[in-house]
């Protein structure tokens, strides 16, 4: 081995318990947190590390402290969705950029599949990080059920279904923003108004569908109802499944702004203008929600705060504080759409 090599090889614990005078197990002992280690011994190995760039080694400053400085960014969806959907980018830059001025670094890991799930958990739970940004959540997946068991630092974004109590959450008012949204479609004249809704089993799913029904009271008509995944192909179908039954609506409320996308597709197939022969509104104020023609009307989720919030709750929970759930405000943007 030449010197260059030598040079750019990293110090390992042997070398330090070399230069302290001690055995590897007393390094390790140190850098696991001292204990059992005497005062001289602690002072010897401190300064081999110093002079041999050992604490260079991220892995040893983490362990010297009983932490990874690490966080998971989990998302329990199929990976696609993680470049499709601009709602998960806009957190995942956002906690990202929170944790970056922590010194901390964000793990992302997509578990959509049963094995995925397992491996995760596996994962998670042999410490690799400190806690769980949980993104996305589904009522009947058990990798919820299995974190909260173990003890891990969790924090959701939305209020799992079935699970409210187990763990803080941060999420805005679903139900209150889809009421407020269906109140606008109301109060511009629209009575015949459909709701493309997400996914049943997810927070969004569930209470944006019972905010609108809600609002419409005796004019809710659950024959203008369909479901689908958060996506634009699922909005195009869920549209195109409507038209199948009637046309006999004035606007359509669509649960995400992808799927608002793809409802507008499905009635310029029809031959349907929008807004002039119905109107259409989504929900997030997402990357489509803007640039899309005609632009979208939306009720405005606030990404960074959301973002930011998550992170400081998480980091509370792993410091031992207890923390309350957080519900915060959407916005009403009204555009071209409706």
């Amino acid at each position: 081995m030449d010197d260059t090599t030598t040079a750019r090889r990293k110090p390992t614990i042997r070398e330090v318990a070399a230069v302290a005078g001690v055995s590897r197990g007393t390094v390790s002992r140190v850098i696991n947190g001292g204990h059992w280690v005497s005062p001289e011994a602690r002072v010897a190995v401190e300064e081999a590390i110093r002079t041999t760039g050992y604490t260079a080694s991220h892995a040893a400053r983490s362990l010297a402290r009983g932490r990874a400085d690490s966080v998971a960014f989990l998302l329990t969806e199929p990976q696609n969705l993680l470049f499709d959907d601009p709602t998960f980018s806009l957190l995942l830059r956002g906690a990202a950029a929170a944790l970056s001025r922590r010194s901390m670094t964000l793990v992302l890991l997509v578990a959509s599949t049963p094995e995925e799930r397992s491996r995760v958990a596996d994962y998670v739970k042999s410490g690799h990080v400190d806690g769980v940004l949980l993104i996305s959540s589904h009522e009947a997946d058990p990798l919820y059920d299995s974190l909260v068991d173990a003890e891990v630092p969790l924090v959701a974004c939305g209020v799992p279904l079935g699970h409210a109590a187990q763990a803080p959450t941060v999420s805005v008012d679903e139900s209150g923003s889809a009421r407020e949204m269906t109140r606008y479609l109301r109060g511009r004249g629209h009575r015949r108004i459909a709701m493309i809704a997400g996914p049943h089993d997810t927070p969004g799913g569930k209470y944006r569908l019972l905010g609108f029904q809600e609002e419409m009271g005796d004019d809710f008509d659950p024959e203008l109802v369909e479901e689908g995944e958060y996506g634009i192909e699922p909005g195009t179908a869920a549209m195109e499944r409507l038209l199948a039954r009637t046309r006999e609506f004035d606007a359509v409320f669509a649960a995400s702004d992808l799927m608002a996308v793809g409802a507008i597709r499905a009635l310029r197939s029809a031959g349907l203008r929008v807004p002039e022969d119905v109107a259409v509104a989504g929900f997030d104020d997402s990357g489509p929600a803007a640039t899309h023609r005609p632009p979208l009307t939306t009720m405005r989720q606030p990404w960074d705060r959301i973002s930011s919030e998550m992170v400081d709750m998480l980091l509370d929970v792993i410091g031992g504080a207890p923390r309350e759930p957080i519900t915060l405000p959407t916005e009403l943007v009204v555009r071209d759409s409706a």
